[in-house]
């Protein structure tokens, strides 16, 4: 791997923080964030030659099935499985989902890294409470109204190019849909139990339609086309906010937002920080990559007694000689000032 620069580690680790960190294993993540890998490509090698699935012993009584990196070329045989609970057939190169019908108490289904370009034959999996498809070809969102169950959605990676039929899934609780090419927010009206929703690196121009989504807890719009923050009122239970890598100008929006915890404006085109100083809940604060020049900026998270992590490096700030002892002296809570701890 090509050596990286401090600060181009920074923006990896910024630019990360927003993802869910549930799908998919550590080392394809680390890869994929680090550049060693072509994001939008599966990991798995298509030189690979499938193998036939009666060269795998499968046990009946199994509830945890796990088929990983098989090189399956074919869903079958699986007929047996009928106290499986969880089924990962992840890093294969399986093409098509099928031959599941009788798998009816399978609770988790994991498909990540694969070949597959269509959602469909999964309406006997009622019990489903998980999916991932990340690392596939799916360009739609389809195939999923007999999920009712289903509690979290990952979609991560593949071509979809907008957010559709999820009406049904009224139980969500996370949809991961980053990395895809997605142009606006929509169709979430009756998702009213999600808690966490990416979409980072799309295409997405406007903060909008998220009316509905009472209970969200974390929104990830990273590495998209914004320029504005708005559209954010009614989203009062809101702990984790991450916008970087946008075109934001002006931090504002957030009057409603007084839960936040986390967030995350880096790598925009903010010259002042304001309109937070409500913000009394705020530990971690992300703002560095911006125009920020002015001290007396820090006064707007003085009321945030229990701020721990600020980043502000890579603004005009970070050009005093005195940069990390005026922060210091100016939020004496912080303990960690950018990627270095504070020592006392």
């Amino acid at each position: 791997m090509a050596s990286l620069a401090a600060g181009e580690l920074q923006d990896m680790e910024v630019d990360r923080r927003g993802e869910s960190e549930e799908s998919g294993d550590d080392e394809t993540r680390r890869k994929s964030i680090n550049g060693e890998m072509d994001p939008n490509q599966p990991a798995t090698s298509k030189e690979e030659s499938p193998v036939d699935m009666d060269t795998i012993t499968l046990d009946p009584e199994e509830e945890d099935v796990d088929l990983v990196h098989c090189r399956i070329g074919k869903i079958e045989g699986l007929e047996v499985l009928l106290k499986a609970k969880t089924l990962s057939l992840r890093q294969n190169l399986i093409k098509k989902i099928e031959n599941l019908e009788s798998l009816n108490t399978l609770q988790e289904l994991d498909l990540y890294d694969n070949q597959v370009r269509k959602l469909e034959n999964l309406h006997n999996l009622t019990e489903l409470e998980q999916l991932d498809m990340s690392f596939n070809v799916l360009r739609k969102v389809e195939g999923l109204e007999h999920l009712t169950q289903l509690k979290k959605l990952f979609l991560l990676h593949n071509k979809i190019g907008s957010i559709a039929n999820l009406e049904q899934l009224t139980g969500l609780e996370m949809l991961e849909l980053g990395s895809n090419r997605i142009r606006m927010i929509e169709n979430l009206d009756t998702l009213g139990s999600l808690q966490s929703l990416f979409l980072g690196t799309n295409k997405i121009t406007k903060l909008q339609h998220l009316e509905g989504l009472h209970n969200l807890t974390v929104l990830s719009i990273q590495s998209n086309r914004i320029t504005k923050i708005e559209g954010l009122q009614h989203l009062v239970s809101l702990r984790e906010l991450y916008l970087s890598h946008n075109g934001i100008e002006v931090i504002e929006g957030l009057e409603n937002n007084k839960k936040l915890t986390t967030l995350d404006i880096a790598a925009n085109r903010v010259k002042k920080i304001e309109n937070i100083s409500h913000l009394t809940e705020l530990q971690e604060f992300w703002m560095n990559d911006n125009q920020i020049d002015n001290w007396s900026d820090l006064d707007e998270l003085k009321n945030a007694k229990s701020l721990e992590t600020v980043y502000l490096e890579r603004n005009p700030l970070q050009k005093d000689p005195q940069y990390r002892r005026k922060i210091m002296l100016a939020l004496p809570s912080v303990r960690q000032i950018d990627a270095t701890f504070i020592r006392f």
